[in-house]
């Protein structure tokens, strides 16, 4: 059991498992204020938008150091892994959107975390392979990933606690949407540990997934909420922010 803890892929999950307790702090205003403006979403995911693509080219220059050519490679298969991704939550969408948890019967729940396991997959990976790549590399990515989280569990927030879910529920529910991270993580890390020489695919795969998250997901969501102004303003800002945290604990 002490080997176990001591091992390198143990710290791995716990940094992991970090990144989705945060995903319950989007429900933490809810504890104190009853409703929130569609203004604080919109400004949420434009500084994930910032954070995640100043992590994306951390990765991606972290596997430019080893290969060039496997790091391009990794970021055209991590680009393919994700957009299938989209298409298969896209395709179940109106089935498992996260409204009908609340209805859900017991297989229906196996199938919406099978989902979710899709979702939060690429997330995850970016971990494991971060971690395998150098730990200043690993806390600044689990870093930009878990405030990222933040926002992911507000909007949950936003869409149960009006239909009577009670905070810490909510709470819950957030975190549970990302417990595929860790899960994905210390296989990842694994893997990349065992074939080494995959590292720069592995770094481009995950930075290549995030930044289309980034233009696909995150910035047009945010821009359904605040002005173009407001969302280039905060993500402009994130990133400058995220560069000096990466030198700082470089």
């Amino acid at each position: 059991m002490t080997e176990l803890l001591q091992h390198p892929a143990f710290d791995v999950f716990l940094y992991a498992m970090i990144t989705a307790v945060a995903t319950g702090l989007g429900a933490l205003p809810f504890f104190f204020f009853r409703e929130l403006t569609r203004t604080w979403l919109g400004i949420s995911n434009a500084i994930a938008s910032g954070l995640m693509l100043a992590a994306s080219f951390g990765l991606i220059y972290e596997g430019l150091n080893y290969d060039l050519w496997f790091t391009f490679y990794g970021i055209i298969l991590g680009l393919l892994f994700i957009v299938g991704s989209q298409k298969l939550l896209d395709k179940y969408d109106d089935q498992f959107s996260i409204k009908h948890i609340r209805k859900a019967d017991s297989t229906k729940m196996l199938l919406i975390v099978g989902i979710m396991t899709v979702h939060s997959f690429t997330e995850g990976v970016s971990v494991g392979v971060s971690f395998s790549g150098s730990l200043d590399l690993g806390l600044f990515i689990t870093t930009a990933i878990a405030v990222h989280n933040i926002p992911e569990g507000l909007a949950i927030s936003l869409v149960l606690i009006p239909r009577g879910t009670s905070p810490l529920k909510a709470a819950w529910w957030s975190i549970f949407s990302s417990l595929p991270q860790p899960l994905m993580a210390v296989p990842a890390f694994l893997f990349v540990e065992i074939f080494r020489q995959y590292l720069p695919m592995g770094l481009g795969f995950a930075g290549g997934a995030m930044i289309w998250m980034v233009f696909a997901e995150l910035i047009p969501d945010s821009m359904e909420d605040i002005s173009a102004s407001t969302v280039a303003t905060t993500i402009t800002i994130s990133v400058a922010l995220m560069i000096v945290f990466q030198v700082l604990i470089g």
